[in-house]
């Protein structure tokens, strides 16, 4: 009786972790085409310094955006544990607490965005026609950070309310939006990079718009949301978060740096083969907002057996999904590649460091699963230090390996610093669901 009744727990937990996934994994995969559309669309203006521009504007906004990331994450676990407390007052002030702290920032990026777009774009090195259109779309898209910033908070609401599926539909209708809205402004009101940016914007204010409505808040007092106590707890979670986003940029940032001073092939091969952990990222993340939604949840709810239950289940998930792309990278990696680019030369030069590539998912799954359980039980502190080691080792294996082992030390140090990113969550986050 109790074999089968364990069984029949162990499958609705499965079926649990999926339902949440998949949602979020299809809503992952779609977010990249906003860039995407824009560059296809003004890579037929006849001119390479409008796909510049849009690169660089694009990457200035990835990174600037991804800054405020502690707003999808933090509200996320806190919403999660108030939905396992039954506490539906704290979850609705959680959701106005996050907007209201993103659109206090949106203010204060819309009133300085000139001289930080100058500031920005010095920092990437571009000058002339790509500066001046890259600049026009900086700052006619800058005025959608309210909306950015309110849908990571709105997403991070909908995942801590176990709800991933309206994230995707919203990811859906933000996507068309963009295309038929860049599609009229630039080929049928004859707009160029104006129009590209203003399609965007477009599509990121309706996406907005229908997650409040989808959200259906409720009229709270700004003074219940702006409790001192409450107010302490969300900075602390968020403030780890950010600190955390600061090291994964480094080294993402560092990356790129160091691969570029191998020449230009050397970049083209790590840009290449990094896009098997970007794909990987994807599919990840989608059991991440698993983790969240559902530690969070039963954390919230005191049930600390079945915490842990969850957990094993979604390292399970998480090491059977990196066996499969470790096999499909190490099989059809060059394949693969060749969807990317048929420049020959850089697929031959790609063969020594495949492997490397290959080995991405069984040394990442543990850190994108991990962070979505601390992130659901709002241990940031936990997270933030874990990465702060995994960040030290990069650096110190890369300068240590690098005069060498040339390029095979950044990819030594980038699959370390993954691995570690992971282990060293779960080797302290003992016992699992303490409070």
């Amino acid at each position: 009786m109790y074999g089968g009744q364990a069984a029949v727990t162990k499958n609705l937990l499965n079926r649990r972790i999926i339902a949440l996934a998949v949602p979020a994994i299809v809503a992952n995969i779609t977010t990249p085409l906003l860039s995407l559309i824009d560059i296809a669309i003004v890579g037929h203006l006849g001119s390479p310094s409008f796909v510049g521009a849009v690169a660089v504007g694009g990457t200035l906004f990835s990174m600037l955006y991804w800054l405020f990331s502690f707003l999808r994450f933090g509200t996320s676990g806190l919403t999660a544990q108030a939905v396992g407390a039954g506490n539906d007052n704290e979850r609705m002030l959680t959701l106005l607490r996050s907007i209201f702290i993103g659109l206090t920032a949106s203010v204060i990026l819309m009133a300085f965005h000139r001289p930080l777009g100058a500031l920005a774009l010095d920092f990437m090195a571009t000058d002339g026609e790509t500066r001046i259109l890259a600049s026009t779309y900086f700052n006619i898209l800058i005025y959608g950070a309210p909306a950015v910033l309110a849908q990571y908070a709105l997403t991070g609401w909908f995942v801590g309310c176990q709800n991933t599926r309206t994230p995707m539909w919203i990811s859906l209708i933000i996507n068309v939006t963009n295309i038929a809205s860049s599609l009229i402004l630039v080929y049928i009101c004859g707009m160029k990079i104006e129009g590209v940016a203003l399609g965007t914007l477009i599509a990121q204010w309706v996406g907005a718009i229908c997650a409040i409505i989808l959200a259906r808040p409720r009229p709270m007092a700004l003074r219940d949301a702006m409790n001192p106590n409450e107010l302490k707890r969300f900075f602390s979670v968020n403030s780890d978060i950010f600190l955390r986003t600061l090291c994964l940029i480094a080294v993402s940032v560092w990356f790129t740096r160091s691969g570029s001073a191998f020449g230009a092939s050397i970049l083209a091969v790590n840009s290449m083969l990094l896009q098997f952990f970007i794909l990987f990222s994807y599919i990840m993340d989608g059991f991440a907002f698993a983790a969240e939604a559902l530690c969070g949840k039963l954390y919230g709810a005191g049930r600390v057996d079945a915490l842990r239950s969850c957990i094993r289940r979604l390292l399970q998930w998480g090491l059977a999904t990196a066996i499969i792309f470790t096999a499909i990278y190490a099989i059809g990696g060059t394949a693969f590649l060749r969807l990317l680019t048929d420049d020959v030369s850089i697929i031959n030069a790609s063969e020594p460091f495949r492997l490397w590539a290959a080995a991405i998912p069984l040394a990442g799954f543990m850190a994108f699963t991990a962070d979505g359980i601390v992130i659901g039980l709002t241990r940031t502190r936990l997270m933030l230090s874990s990465m702060a080691v995994a960040t030290a080792a990069f650096f110190i294996l890369w300068f240590w390996l690098s005069p060498r082992l040339d390029n095979h030390a950044l990819w030594i140090a980038f699959l370390t610093y993954l691995l570690l990113r992971g282990v060293l969550i779960l080797l302290f986050l003992q016992p699992y669901g303490k409070r």
